[in-house]
């Protein structure tokens, strides 16, 4: 369900507003596997590389 809202610059959030955000949060859910997304071995995790590898350089700037 996607529910929309329009927020007026300054306009602050209710209490029940913050509390539906709040249970949103993806540390607040447990993490559900299935048939086609199963939990990852080690192996499996381990075969991952980042898709924009960390520069060993800082930006000038």
């Amino acid at each position: 369900m996607i529910v929309q809202r329009v927020i007026y610059k300054g306009q602050k959030p209710t209490p029940e507003q913050i509390e539906r955000l709040r249970a949103l949060k993806a540390e607040n859910r447990p993490i559900v596997y299935d048939d086609e997304f199963p939990e990852l071995t080690d192996e499996e995790l381990k075969e991952f590389r980042r898709v924009n590898p960390r520069r060993k350089d800082k930006a000038v700037g």
